[in-house]
């Protein structure tokens, strides 16, 4: 019965320290949202630009809260991870496809989103390691250049014109 009790408990321990799937997955389920992943992008930006605000604010404190700088680099760190994971595990493996150069007007639209998608994981790095809100701004160029390339202008259009603010890049 012992047994039975302390196996029940570190499965039930177990089971919620699980943390859950948040990724879509990688099977041909074809339910893709490019639009939501793409507002999600922005909203990691948002927070990352957040992050870095309250990091400065605290560190130029004349009593430091050194436990607040802590958790507010952790938080950008997370959500330039998370911003990462969406353009290589959504955006790069499943949704941008391979284009042979043959055709040259679609394969130098793929090799420009290959490259802005590119570009945003090295800004993403770069913020990871430091609070220069320049790393924010190239974010957002290159939010908004991949979404025109890959939604076209009319899409990014509405975008700006009717979505939430932070889905459209603005705040």
């Amino acid at each position: 019965m012992k047994k039975l009790v302390c196996a029940c408990a570190v499965l039930s321990v177990a089971f919620l320290a699980a943390r859950p799937l948040d990724a879509h997955c990688e099977i041909p389920c074809g339910i893709y949202n490019d639009a939501l992943r793409a507002d999600l992008i922005a909203e990691h930006i948002a927070t990352i630009e957040k992050s870095m605000a309250q990091i400065a604010e605290l560190a130029a404190a004349p009593a430091k809260n050194y436990n607040q700088i802590v958790r507010w680099v952790h938080n950008k760190e997370a959500h330039a991870t998370e911003l990462q994971h969406i353009v290589t595990q959504y955006f790069l493996t499943q949704r941008v496809k391979p284009v042979a150069p043959g055709d040259k007007a679609k394969h130098a639209k793929y090799v420009a989103q290959l490259e802005l998608l590119h570009g945003m994981l090295v800004a993403a790095m770069k913020a990871k390691q430091t609070t220069d809100l320049a790393h924010v701004k190239t974010l957002r160029e290159l939010l908004s250049a991949f979404r025109a390339s890959y939604f076209g202008p009319q899409a990014h259009r509405h975008l700006r014109e009717h979505h939430h603010p932070v889905a459209a890049g603005r705040h």
